[in-house]
């Protein structure tokens, strides 16, 4: 016999911006209890962006400890933690609520998301990631060939180095905006590179801005294309800033990101340095409803 059908709703978020149609999107199912494994990676799949995410309500007392249970889902697959992903769910789950913050439980642990409004402005959500690793420092010609620039065009001032706060990332310093702008990065070349590491992604950066005000332009390349915002990106180039005085500890910069796409993205973040660590990751911006609808299965 035929079984009911099943329906979820679902909330899409433009996440880094305070304006629609910008940022980076993202899907969100508020309840997605029900749904197996496999069936949350089709679904994320069918949604086709870079993150999907799927609440998993659970008893108010546990939530108040832990956090509220969430699970983030790329095309291709589940993902420990995840920036946007995280700050978006966050401004789902606070509503019209006006909470000063919520928790959430990733694979990674508990994450905290502290919100900021008054004077006018939009809400604004930062969240604070797990304490950075500084990881292996890499070879700039290696690294070149691997994402399509000559050795001379990255920066030699401050170091290729691989940083994780739950993702690892190698962050790429380029020497210039003109470089930054007309990468077309080989995504296949680039992969067979990061096997050979411990880390995932390269996030590709110059101090060279097209706002003067921010303090980072960067680009993130990965297996569905090309990433508008990618926040645990830019909480490991807070903590990579923080750790060669690209920023001063503590000190709040914006990073932009998603230019090249049509899809800019304001990308705010923080790190404390603490002796020889680098601790206190936070990263922060603004999100925005653009539509919502229900999935039938």
């Amino acid at each position: 016999m035929n079984q009911p059908a099943r329906r979820y709703s679902m909330v899409q978020m433009d996440v880094f911006s305070a304006k629609p149609l910008e940022g980076n999107p993202l899907a969100v199912f508020p309840d997605a209890r029900g749904l197996s494994d496999a069936e949350m990676q089709a679904v994320a799949k069918e949604m086709n962006l870079s993150e999907t995410t799927f609440i998993l309500p659970r008893d108010a007392a546990v939530q108040r400890e832990r956090g509220v249970q969430v699970r983030i889902f790329t095309v291709s697959e589940e993902l420990p933690f995840a920036g946007h992903p995280t700050l978006g769910t966050a401004f789902v789950l606070r509503g019209a609520s006006g909470a000063p913050e919520v928790a959430l439980d990733l694979k990674v642990g508990k994450i905290p998301v502290r919100f900021e409004e008054g004077n006018g402005q939009p809400v604004f959500g930062e969240m604070r990631q797990r304490d950075p690793e500084l990881g292996e420092t890499h070879d700039h010609k290696a690294v070149a060939e691997a994402t399509g620039v000559r050795p001379e065009e990255i920066a030699d001032d401050v170091p290729i180095q691989t940083v994780s706060t739950g993702v690892p990332f190698i962050i790429v310093p380029l020497r210039s905006l003109a470089t930054a702008r007309r990468l077309r990065a080989d995504w296949q070349r680039g992969a067979e590179y990061l096997r050979r590491t411990q880390a995932q992604f390269f996030y590709l950066v110059c101090r060279e801005t097209v706002d003067r005000s921010a303090r980072l332009h960067a680009r993130m390349f990965f297996y569905n294309g090309e990433d508008p915002a990618t926040g645990s990106a830019a909480g490991c180039a807070a903590a990579w800033m923080a750790a060669h005085a690209v920023a001063q500890s503590g000190e709040r910069v914006l990073i932009e990101q998603g230019v090249e796409m049509g899809r800019p993205s304001r990308i705010f973040v923080r790190a404390d340095k603490d002796g020889n660590r680098v601790v206190n990751v936070r990263v922060g911006g603004n999100a925005v409803e653009v539509l919502r609808g229900e999935v039938v299965l």
